[in-house]
């Protein structure tokens, strides 16, 4: 071991004391009892041998009575350790050496009484040796630590680094276990947080990031991390916090979220506050990010965010201070999201019509499946034929067909409203020239097309706003209307051109229909549903009270209606994502004495704890499940004899209700994900029928348009369920899981389901279905609600999802009866899966990017790459799930960091001044 010239006199000065003479054997005789657990002196080289017996003389030199040897003492034993230098793996040798004299030195420290200079560096040089001799519940490592600080004026963070990480890391653990353990005791933590915050600054300044961050979320200080913060590390530090919020319980997972956002307002990132400002669906937050910025463009960058996340316009804006900037206006109300869509589909040589046949290619299918225009196969076709061709607006069979060849003449009676509405999914987000084609069908004579030219109205417009505010003027009329065809389809029609743009005038619309007990309960129900989709995640102060006293005021048979799901829904949406602030709401729920009170506190608690992956929550919604449920006995009816027979009835849609819950709540985490579909499987063998019917949709909720292999090949063995409502739900489950994809493996597996269900008239239904949600928008569209890299999950998206499987909860009273158009729910899911390249003008702007598999480079040392098994294209390109997009060359720098939907570029500045 090298040792500088000062350091080798110091130990010659210590070695020979003038005033004492020389000490024979028996001096060392006292540290014999410690040998026995050193190495032999044979084992050791001579160079060991020379270090140990320099720390002993230094232990002795100590425990003698002259102060003036203590000094030197302690700065060569100081410089020992310090440059002593081994394997990660192993204790370093003074360490080693010293480890014997740990209780003797203890015992010299007691004695001397002064606190001085010398006192300080020997409770250091004893916090440093406690690491490897205390017992771990001691906390000596602290202990002296403290004692030092307390003793010493100031001690910075490199005070601490000098004796090494691993010794700060030490230190970590014991600053968490002494603050919980005071904590507990109410004791003062002061000295204790003034130590973990030189820690923290030591940490970030040394790439120690996840450190840092523990650590203060151990002392419940993560609001302290900003000021440590530097440009440098604030990068690392905020995407670790956010890649932890949904491993937190709350508090703690909105107080990282708000952390991040500090740090990164502090670096002028606005984009990045944005998106976490939009996850806390703060509304004095997202205006004050978005109004941050001087920068023309990047604001329009922000407001394609915010048009994804369809964020209210009122959110934006003060009514003395309005938008006037139009080009800013036409970024939030996505109003060309139409003509870039199609622009994409002409791109990916994908704009040709496909037919229903196209999709099904039944000359490959086994037996024949399909009678001449039957009525369901008519049926079936208007829907996949407007999946198939949605947002393109050319499809074959009602838009581009001939006046008497339309399709909405080959159906029967309610068939007929979901073939009219049909052309609102094909002309998606095409308002001006939807609004000519669908406005033919007014002035049909039949109420059943006339109330599907309402619904497509509201379809048409989902997604997308317009200055004209065309659904408002042409539904509200029929709202009153006393064909119930008509005033349902006008509802639904508001709720999904609305939703999410939480709109007065929908309310003062729909609520008198809510809070009017003489109201039949599908319209109550569909009213609160769409007051759920405007609102959604509002905690309405009107709407959730008027709801609350509908349930409480209405008669129990009206309870009971198959309905009911609905507007439990309604009020569940309400509360998405708000987490605890549905406490109130759900002990008022407890206080209705019926058992769909149930239903609804399930329903509620689920919307607020939406994608948090709440391990206790879906605790709890496990042991809902496990409950095995009785028939109630009915109140005796008389028989046809006279005689009294009692009626059974089972309530048992709260076990449904919780299966689905469960996947609701885990959606937005990978592992929680995981462990969900292992719970489905333990399900799905020992649950009731209930809750076997409602495991696919679940599965369905958890991966949609993600056809994970795994989740495929078990939906396609319960697609083959001796229970037909099982394998039912699971072949919608299929279609949901593939939406958009084109999947061949998928596709192939429909087919031979078409043929071994031939005879089946329902399950070849909803097969077809499957069919054009798998080929859904010629596989450019997409129903998975998460995007901007995952970190954000559309509101209106999950309300989407949730509406049309809850339908799928008894399918065969809605879907597969006559309200068929349920399934138009999914369009307020339906996204494009693009990645649009634009310059600052927001023309097109063709450069090459990379697409891969997304990687998580959370923790990682360096800049590695965040996307892997790339390849190289030139925009505009699909992203497929999980996937993502990097700028291929250095050529422009992007406005967003998050390479997805439509993205700004500028030409780099630093490439032009090297050229």
């Amino acid at each position: 071991m090298v040792r500088d010239e000062s350091q080798a006199a110091s130990i010659r000065v210590l070695s020979r004391d003038p005033e004492k003479p020389e000490e024979t054997e028996p001096k060392h005789a006292k540290n014999e009892k410690h040998a026995t657990s050193e190495p032999q002196d044979n084992e050791m080289s001579e160079e060991d041998k020379q270090l140990k017996g320099e720390l002993d003389m230094l232990v002795e030199r100590l425990q003698e009575g002259d102060t003036k040897l203590y000094r030197p003492a302690l700065e060569v034993m100081r410089n020992l350790i310090r440059t002593s230098t081994s394997s990660m793996t192993s204790v370093p040798k003074p360490l080693k050496f010293l480890h014997p004299h740990y209780p003797d030195l203890k015992k010299v420290y007691e004695s001397w009484s002064s606190a001085n200079e010398d006192k300080v560096l020997f409770a250091e040089i004893l916090s440093v040796l406690a690491m490897t001799y205390s017992n771990t519940g001691d906390r000596e490592t602290l202990r002296f630590r403290l004692r030092a600080d307390e003793m010493r004026t100031s001690t910075t963070a490199e005070d601490l680094g000098h004796w090494g990480h691993e010794y700060v890391r030490h230190l970590c653990t014991e600053l968490g276990e002494e603050y919980n353990a005071r904590t507990e005791k109410e004791e003062d933590a002061s000295e204790l947080m003034r130590l973990a915050l030189l820690v923290v600054q030591f940490s970030l300044q040394h790439n120690a990031e996840v450190d840092a961050v523990d650590l203060l979320l151990e002392m419940e200080a993560v609001d302290q991390l900003p000021q440590y913060v530097d440009k440098d590390t604030y990068e690392r530090v905020c995407l670790y916090l956010v890649s932890c919020v949904n491993l937190l319980v709350p508090p703690d997972d909105v107080m990282f979220l708000r952390t991040a956002r500090v740090i990164y307002r502090k670096h002028q990132r606005f984009f990045e506050a944005l998106v976490l400002s939009v996850r806390l669906m703060d509304r004095a937050l997202i205006r004050e990010d978005f109004t941050s910025t001087s920068n023309k463009v990047m604001q329009k960058q922000m407001a394609f965010l915010l048009a994804r996340q369809q964020i209210p316009l009122e959110w934006l804006q003060d009514e003395s201070a309005p938008i006037e900037d139009q080009e800013l206006l036409d970024c939030l109300f996505h109003t060309h999201l139409s003509s870039h869509f199609i622009d994409f589909g002409k791109e990916l040589s994908v704009y040709d019509p496909k037919t229903p046949e196209d999709v099904y290619k039944t000359h490959l299918e086994t037996a024949r499946t399909t009678m001449i225009d039957s009525a369901r196969g008519n049926l079936a076709n208007v829907f996949v034929n407007a999946f198939v061709n949605a947002g393109f607006g050319n499809d074959p069979l009602m838009v581009g067909a001939d006046e008497g060849d339309s399709y909405v003449y080959k159906t029967k009676d309610h068939g007929k409203l979901s073939a009219a509405a049909s052309t609102g999914v094909s002309l998606l987000w095409d308002t001006e020239m939807g609004l000519s084609h669908i406005d033919k069908y007014t002035y049909s004579s039949e109420e059943q097309v006339k109330a599907g030219a309402m619904l497509a109205y509201g379809l048409l417009h989902a997604g997308v706003r317009t200055e004209m505010d065309a659904p408002l003027a042409l539904l509200s009329e029929h709202v009153e209307s006393k064909s119930k065809p008509l005033q349902h389809a006008s509802i639904v029609g508001l709720g999904m051109a609305y939703a999410g743009s939480a709109r007065e005038e929908v309310l003062a619309l729909l609520l008198p229909y809510v809070q009017d007990e003489t109201v039949s309960m599908d319209t109550a129900a569909l009213c609160a549903l769409s007051l759920g989709f405007v609102f959604v995640g509002s905690a309405h102060g009107e709407i959730v009270p008027s709801l609350l006293q509908t349930m409480m005021e209405r008669e129990p048979s009206q309870l009971d209606d198959k309905w009911m799901r609905f507007l439990a829904l309604g009020l569940a949406l309400l509360f998405l994502g708000r987490q605890d602030e549905s406490d109130a709401t759900i002990e008022t729920l407890k206080a209705i004495e019926h058992a769909s009170s149930r239903d609804v506190q399930i329903l509620v608690d689920a919307c607020s704890y939406a994608g948090t992956g709440n391990v206790l929550k879906i605790q709890t919604l496990l042991h809902y499940c496990a409950e095995h449920v009785t028939p109630a006995k009915k109140e005796s009816e008389e028989g046809d004899d006279g005689e009294e027979v009692e009626a059974e009835t089972v309530h048992d849609l709260y076990q449904a209700f919780s299966v689905l819950a469960i996947a609701l709540i885990a959606m937005g985490e990978d592992v929680g994900a995981d462990m969900t579909l292992r719970h489905m499987s333990h399900l799905m063998h020992y649950g009731d029928p209930v809750i076997r019917r409602t495991v696919p949709l679940a599965m369905a909720l958890l991966h949609p348009s993600n056809p994970a292999v795994g989740v495929l090949d078990t939906l396609s063995k319960y697609s083959h369920d001796s229970d037909l409502d099982v394998a039912l739900n699971a072949i919608f489950a299929m279609g949901i899981v593939g939406a958009g994809t084109n999947n061949a493996r998928l596709a192939q597996r429909l087919r031979q389901l078409a043929s071994y269900y031939a005879k089946e008239p329902d399950c070849l239904f909803v097969v077809r279905i499957a069919q054009g949600l798998v080929h859904m928008g010629k596989g450019t569209l997409g129903l998975d609600p998460y995007h901007t890299d995952r970190l954000l999950f559309s509101y209106t998206g999950v309300a989407g999802l949730l509406a049309t499987l809850l339908a799928f909860t008894e399918a065969r009273g809605f879907v597969l009866d006559r309200t068929h158009w349920m399934l138009y729910w999914l369009v307020s899911a339906m996204r494009p899966r693009f990645l649009i390249t634009l310059d600052e003008s927001l023309a097109k702007l063709p450069v090459n990017v990379r697409v891969g598999k997304a990687v998580d480079v959370v923790g990682q040392a360096g800049k590695p790459r965040t996307i892997s098994g790339f390849q190289t294209h030139t925009t505009p390109v699909r992203l497929g799930a999980r996937e993502r997009g990097v700028l291929a060359t250095e050529e422009y720098l992007s406005y967003a960091p998050i390479m997805e939907g439509f993205v700004i570029l500028h030409k780099n500045p630093g490439l032009t001044t090297d050229a």
